[in-house]
């Protein structure tokens, strides 16, 4: 299941996975989607590595800011995969 954590005002969306174990170490997948005339952009980050995969349509220096914006960012995000969300997550 994919959460909902952010719409950026291009309208690209941010959305992660909940927290899992992959080789005894917790994971989150993080996905960015962007629209585009005939369909999206997008590209895969996986927490907290920071490795990047499936990336179609960015530019490098696109992916660059992307990180940067998770980097500020994965400590809420890893809280909002361990808890299930938004919606389940408490003190926000």
């Amino acid at each position: 299941m994919l959460y909902p954590f952010m719409t950026l005002g291009d309208g690209t969306e941010l959305v992660h996975s909940e927290a899992y174990i992959e080789n005894e170490k917790e994971v989150v997948r993080v996905e960015i989607e962007r629209p585009r005339e005939g369909g999206f952009d997008s590209a895969v980050i996986f927490l907290p590595e920071y490795t990047w995969s499936e990336v179609q349509g960015f530019s490098p220096e696109e992916i660059e800011n992307y990180q940067e914006i998770i980097e500020s960012l994965a400590h809420i995000i890893i809280r909002m995969a361990r808890e299930g969300g938004f919606e389940n997550a408490s003190g926000f």
